[in-house]
């Protein structure tokens, strides 16, 4: 028991000693293809299994350590080879020591005084990144994710349209702002907060590859500003959550300059294709943005959360995030230029900077090139495997890592092939042999594989689109 100093002493070695054997083993273990991924199993049945209640009295070792193997058997694996379900997955060590070393130190983002070495890292990540978009004089700052990001992005689109709205509010002005019809869901949490309501984030319609069309921007531009309503804002996406659609940047850019409108490019997934000059061009156009949001936990891999915002012009966000120097328990004139705290949204902020300077460190530019470029390779011959195989339909040309596709099989209706899908993304799961997800295209369910997980490859990719064919073929023969 954990009662007093010797024996706390006692208890914190012999429990950090079960935890780093435990953190060896599950990481050796993390890349076998032939362990499950996950366990299927209703929340209901997991609570009755699990003892969750905290106690009067504090556990033993042996009962802490058998909870922490309970946690970790209950986990998906998503370091697994065949994990493709969400925009993330694998471990990278280095980011892993990062967080690591974050947790022991156990600071926070306000003030240099008190996170010193933090605050000049987290300054030059933002300042390596802001070159890679094309900001030479910007700013930003580490986020908690990109919903985060994409909210304090039109933050700053309010607060250039209105500078006194965060002395007086907006005061009845019906705002709106403008979004690809497959932004990330976030914009409307933003919306609400903001206080411009849903109903005044006009969603802009997309042609086939799921691109914002521009000329129905500004025809929409045009309508609004007749309606009374006054624009401020456009949130261009770089890296669609589904398909993973690029907006045309370079044309929004120069409608947002003619209209003197904000642009926020949401590139939490497509931001990382800045880092091979393969790939840098499909986002054409991103320095016209006046803010970007950017997820490195997403194809770069750092453990989460590790998320930025980068904004085009220095001393936006400390207008922005201004708490009117009342704070000043916190923070003092002598370190004004450094506390990230007068900048930020959040008081107290973990350190999400290291492990993405520390896997940056290690890889350096090269390494990222390299891992950006396998990833794309892999998304290529995906979605080849897909086009030769008479069984399948590749539904729409990759533009990331996204691969959207479905089991068409030999003679079903669309009907019939929507309930395979789906029963079939059911089935991989249940099996615990692969993840992937399902989703909806012009109505149609869809399967979706994206490849942003080091240990994913080509072999991988047979193996799953053999699985998929024969599950198909068998749900086929049984119920239709």
């Amino acid at each position: 028991m954990a009662d007093d100093k010797e024996a706390l002493s006692d208890f914190d070695e012999r429990l950090l000693q079960g935890v780093l054997a435990r953190i060896w083993r599950h990481l050796g273990g993390q890349r076998d293809s032939t362990s499950r991924i996950n366990k299927t199993v209703s929340p209901e049945e997991l609570k009755r299994r699990l003892d969750l209640a905290v106690r009067r009295e504090g556990i033993d070792i042996e009962e802490m350590l058998s909870d922490i193997d309970t946690y970790l058997a209950e986990s998906v694996n998503t370091s697994h080879p065949h994990f493709m379900n969400p925009l993330w997955g694998g471990t990278n060590i280095a980011s892993f020591a990062g967080e690591i070393i974050t947790a022991l130190t156990n600071t926070s983002m306000y003030t240099y005084e008190i996170a010193p070495m933090a605050t000049l890292i987290e300054n030059e990540m933002i300042a390596t990144m802001g070159k890679l978009v094309g900001y030479e004089a910007g700013e930003g700052i580490f986020t908690t994710g990109g919903s985060n990001a994409n909210l304090i992005g039109m933050l700053c689109a309010r607060d250039r349209k209105l500078p006194d709205a965060p002395t007086d509010g907006i005061q009845g002005k019906e705002l709106v702002a403008f979004i690809s019809e497959d932004a990330h869901y976030s914009t409307i949490v933003a919306a609400n907060i903001l206080g411009i309501g849903k109903n005044n984030l006009i969603p802009i319609s997309c042609d086939d590859e799921g691109k914002m069309i521009p000329e129905l921007l500004e025809e929409s531009i045009i309508t609004e500003k007749r309606a009374g309503k006054i624009p401020f804002c456009v949130v261009a996406t770089a890296g669609t959550t589904v398909v993973g659609a690029i907006d045309p940047l370079e044309e929004i850019g120069e409608i947002c300059r003619r209209e003197y409108l904000w642009l926020h490019v949401d590139a939490a997934w497509g931001g990382a294709a800045l880092l091979s000059p393969k790939t840098r061009g499909l986002l054409r156009g991103i320095e016209k943005a006046d803010s970007i949001g950017w997820d490195p936990h997403k194809m770069m891999g750092i453990q989460l959360v590790c998320s930025v915002l980068l904004v085009r012009n220095s001393g936006t966000l400390n207008k922005v995030c201004s708490h009117a120097d009342t704070a000043h328990y916190l923070f003092s004139n002598k370190s004004k230029n450094y506390d990230l705290g007068r900048k930020s949204l959040q008081c107290g902020r973990r350190v999400d900077a290291l492990k993405l300077w520390l896997a940056w460190r290690a890889k350096g530019d090269e390494g990222w090139r390299l891992q950006i470029e396998k990833y794309f390779s892999i998304a290529k011959y995906f979605a080849d495997q897909v086009i030769e195989n008479p069984l399948l339909e590749l539904v729409i040309e990759p533009s990331m890592t996204n691969v959207c596709f479905r089991y068409t099989g030999a003679r079903l209706t669309q009907e019939k092939q929507d309930i395979a899908n789906e029963q079939i993304r059911t089935e991989l799961l249940s099996s615990g042999r692969f993840m992937i997800s399902t989703s909806l295209i012009n109505g149609r369910t869809i399967l979706r594989g994206v490849v942003a997980n080091p240990s994913v490859s080509e072999l991988v990719v047979d193996e799953l689109l053999t699985t998929i064919v024969k599950i198909g073929n068998e749900l086929s023969q049984i119920k239709y």
